[in-house]
């Protein structure tokens, strides 16, 4: 919890857009003596694939009476009621707790330690699961608790499932807000994955779907391209095509070795998935349909 900002919030909202929503809000806002610190709107109405909705983020200052989530629900409900929104109100001391996975490749993880440990990253890590025992000692060196919920080749669907109600029953143990999929190589279940909507973010390579399966950027290699992403997306059920938050390409050339690439690719891997991490944590990322918002 960040103790010296206890009287900020964030109001994230949607709506069908119509004429008056930012008076509303704003109005209201100024009324109650709140200080608005930073705003930003967005209307989705133009183009085929437009949805016809307005979001806004706005950061604020509130009088110290009106300093609880609670009392800012109670006094925001006739403009919410007004204007059919779906809205949430966040302190800005509250920090997000997170739950991250992985499997044999660490340097998500590794990155994602060392920006929380450096205080880049304001969240509270709850606890690493991994399918494979490698990063126990790492977790140790960052006195974070490490689980080792094996799941051996070919293990049944039954047997998969059961490993993630295992994982569903930490995340509510530690009340995880965000689970972070650091290179977590296996396939979620629909099940799992409607339990972790809006609040699960994963990241991959963007050759998809060219270059699929084991070691992508050999085969990147192989076809000698020339650009080289990753893509951080909310977690679904139709396999790494969930809502984008964030990519990010590097450009590569024939000199570098398929070795090479792999590094280059990692690197972008562990950037992107930072910058998704920290937007969804600071309340920047508003679902679209099968698209997002991100007020950056």
């Amino acid at each position: 919890m960040d103790s010296t900002r206890p009287r900020e919030f964030v109001l994230t909202l949607s709506c069908h857009d119509t004429t008056g929503i930012v008076h509303g809000v704003s109005g209201l806002l100024y009324q109650a003596g709140c200080n608005i610190v930073d705003s930003q709107q967005f209307g989705d109405v133009h183009g085929e694939d437009a949805t016809g909705l307005f979001f806004m983020r706005v950061h604020f200052e509130a009088p110290a009476e009106l300093a609880d989530v609670a009392a800012l629900h109670r006094l925001f409900d006739p403009v919410r009621h007004r204007f059919q929104m779906e809205a949430a109100l966040h302190a800005v001391s509250e920090r997000s707790r997170l739950l991250l996975l992985v499997s044999k490749h660490g340097h998500c993880l590794n990155d994602l330690l060392f920006r929380w440990k450096s205080g880049q990253l304001a969240v509270d890590i709850s606890a690493i699961v991994s399918n494979h025992p490698d990063f126990a000692d790492l977790a140790a060196s960052y006195g974070i608790p490490f689980h080792h919920l094996g799941l051996p080749k070919g293990s049944s669907a039954a047997a998969k499932r059961e490993q993630e109600q295992r994982i569903e029953a930490l995340i509510d143990q530690e009340r995880v807000d965000l689970v972070v999929l650091a290179r977590y190589m296996q396939i979620l279940s629909p099940e799992f994955c409607q339990v972790l909507r809006g609040r699960a973010i994963n990241i991959h390579h963007s050759f998809l779907p060219s270059f699929k399966g084991a070691k992508p950027y050999y085969q990147a290699h192989a076809r000698g391209v020339k650009l080289i992403g990753a893509t951080a997306h909310y977690v679904t059920a139709d396999l790494d095509e969930g809502p984008i938050i964030e990519q990010d390409v590097e450009r590569v050339d024939h000199s570098l070795s398929a070795e090479d690439l792999t590094a280059v690719g990692r690197d972008v891997e562990c950037v992107v998935l930072a910058r998704a991490v920290r937007w969804h944590v600071q309340r920047r990322v508003l679902m679209n349909g099968h698209k997002t918002i991100v007020f950056r």
